[in-house]
């Protein structure tokens, strides 16, 4: 029962939230119902797949919780108020960037974990690399671990080259991933579960990207910009996890495998390019877009880009999708985003001490039982005015 009301709140808060209209997406069965001319592998998955369709609604809840969580102490939180998200996705400010990639990579991990988790019939586990050879393991080292990731890496870019690669937009780092990977020393044995993240990849592109494609506008090179950063920001966090096997715990062989961070760390670092965004604009070939100030450097595919600037969110504005500050929990003492100078806006906040009844004195008692007391707390809160 609980699974069931699961669902359908995710169906309620795709339906309601990502509004129609929106420069995002739109509740994907709604999305599918409606679009009843669609071609190719985007019509597959509408029609035959709704296994992968339920894993793409849960990437995309994953996505929003963490663009909750990521900006809850900022003057913009992110908010799931309808009115509200829908003005922010029908601009084109940073805002919008970072909810477009972030709803990207939240697809591609979903997709991703479901095919290690076996839920897809269509995937499974990445063992690209661990190929036996008259029946012995595949021993490799860092040097040869390396030319197998560049030689897959290359083999699926070269099939999945897009137009977004084709404009030129940033230098190709095709070495990026190899870059974040810590290969143990010596010889190990590529084995496990990897993550197959090129085919959690290929099917966010292939549902988020698949109506804007043939466009050629600012907006929508803006918005698959984006997607694409998103996605690629899941790709180059991979890590590589490692196991011991041996008597008394030696470590006579060593397996290894690529697996996705959590969330939350690919979270934390789509926040981090949304500070360092770059507002462009676009070329007068009318393909492609540049930097707006001419002497900074064009912006890779890592980066998050956008073209209109934001609103303060300080004061409600139903044209922009503020909903403003007032009332919003503030830290007097902090110097950061959720200090109440910055979060009101020098408006002021007000102080006041509330009491609340929370759980104290907790025992663990065997098996397997905790008892805690209700003890008062006072505590001290601010808001801004």
């Amino acid at each position: 029962m609980k699974y069931i009301l699961e669902i359908l709140l995710g169906l309620y808060i795709l339906q309601y939230i990502w509004a129609e209209g929106s420069n995002i997406l739109l509740d994907p069965y709604l999305m599918c119902k409606k679009t009843r001319r669609l071609r190719g592998k985007m019509a597959e998955i509408c029609r035959h797949d709704s296994a992968l369709l339920k894993e793409i609604i849960n990437g995309i809840n994953l996505g929003f919780r963490e663009c909750e969580f990521q900006f809850r102490n900022r003057r913009w939180n992110c908010t799931a108020l309808r009115k509200s998200m829908r003005k922010i996705l029908m601009r084109d400010t940073r805002e919008t960037g970072f909810v477009n990639a972030i709803t990207s990579a939240g697809v591609t991990y979903a997709v991703t974990k479901a095919c290690t988790l076996g839920n897809l019939i269509e995937c499974s586990c990445d063992r690209s690399h661990s190929r036996r050879n008259g029946g012995q393991p595949q021993m490799v080292n860092a040097v040869t671990a390396v030319a197998a990731l560049e030689r897959q890496q290359a083999a699926y870019e070269k099939i999945n080259t897009t137009n977004v690669a084709k404009r030129g937009r940033g230098k190709n780092r095709r070495g990026r991933l190899l870059k974040n990977i810590k290969f143990p020393e010596g010889e190990w044995e590529w084995g496990g579960c990897s993550d197959n993240v090129n085919f959690g990849f290929r099917h966010s592109r292939v549902f988020l990207d698949s109506r804007y494609r043939r466009r050629s506008d600012l907006r929508t090179m803006v918005k698959l910009h984006n997607n694409r950063a998103g996605r690629l920001t899941i790709r180059d966090s991979m890590r590589l996890e490692c196991k011991c096997h041996g008597l008394s715990g030696s470590c006579t062989v060593k397996t290894c495998w690529l697996k996705m961070p959590p969330f939350r760390e690919v979270a934390a670092r789509l926040r981090d390019k949304f500070d360092r965004a770059s507002k462009v604009i676009l070329r007068n070939d009318g393909n492609s877009y540049m930097p707006e100030i001419e002497t900074l450097k064009q912006p890779t595919k890592y980066d998050l880009v956008y073209s209109d600037d934001s609103p303060d969110f300080c004061e409600p504005n139903m044209r922009t999708g503020s909903v403003g500050t007032q009332e919003r929990e503030c830290n007097a003492t902090s110097l950061s985003s959720d200090s109440c100078e910055q979060l009101c806006c020098n408006r002021g906040y007000k102080h006041r001490i509330v009491s609340e009844w929370i759980n104290c004195k907790c025992v663990f008692k065997w098996c397997c039982e905790v008892t805690c007391e209700k003890c008062l707390e006072k505590r001290e809160i601010n808001t801004c005015l």
